[in-house]
């Protein structure tokens, strides 16, 4: 009896060194353990294109930036040729005349104008267009230089381009036959989607200044 015992605890031994070692030649996992395969590294995300500064014409003045409710856009001045007007539009602007006025023309492809206070009070509404800062240019500075391309801001007025004021446009595709007759002091450098998009009531929450020329 003393035998069989031992036989049958020596091939109990046997099998289970045997079935051990075919799991380690298998590669078999055991159960339980949590373990997993190495995750292969993620692709690094490129890095996003640092912004360019809008370029500027050689000899063009102060950049005027206005925020909108649809964003930014900015001007770049011509005080060479037009020196009054572009000295008359930066004094407004600085006094911030500008801040919280509504747009109170858009013409798909032609302009979007603005610059009358009384675009601030809606129940003037049947008048807007016609206010102004009180203290008109007094001069006409129309140059064969500065045409109206797209993106051109141009001095508006009704019956007498010295009378031009605070009421200026920017012209949404070229229009050369306005070019004779009113004066282009400035030109959208950044931002025209945005002078695209503006509408009627729209308002222009800030208007300022930037003192850097060309050189």
């Amino acid at each position: 009896m003393r035998r069989v015992r031992w036989a049958l605890v020596t091939t109990f031994v046997m099998t289970w060194a045997v079935a051990g070692a075919a799991a380690a030649q298998t590669g078999t996992t055991p159960r339980g353990t949590g373990a997993a395969p190495p995750k292969a590294a993620a692709p690094a995300t490129p890095a996003a294109p640092a912004a360019t500064a809008p370029r500027r014409s050689p000899g063009a003045g102060p950049v005027i930036v206005f925020e909108t409710m649809k964003g930014t856009f900015e001007m770049e001045t011509y005080p060479n040729e037009a020196p009054k007007t572009v000295a008359h539009i930066l004094a407004l602007v600085k006094r911030n005349f500008y801040n919280g006025l509504r747009i109170h023309r858009m013409e798909p492809g032609f302009v979007v104008q603005f610059g009358d206070p009384q675009t601030r009070d809606m129940t003037k509404k049947a008048d807007w267009g016609t206010g102004g800062s009180g203290r008109e240019i007094g001069a006409s500075e129309v140059s064969p230089k500065r045409q109206h391309r797209t993106g051109a801001v141009a001095a508006a007025w009704a019956k007498d381009p010295r009378l031009a004021d605070s009421q200026i446009y920017v012209v949404l595709s070229p229009q050369p036959q306005l070019n004779a007759r009113y004066t282009v002091f400035a030109q959208v450098i950044s931002g025209m989607d945005v002078v695209e998009k503006l509408r009627i009531n729209d308002v222009i929450r800030r208007a300022t200044v930037k003192e850097t020329v060309a050189k």
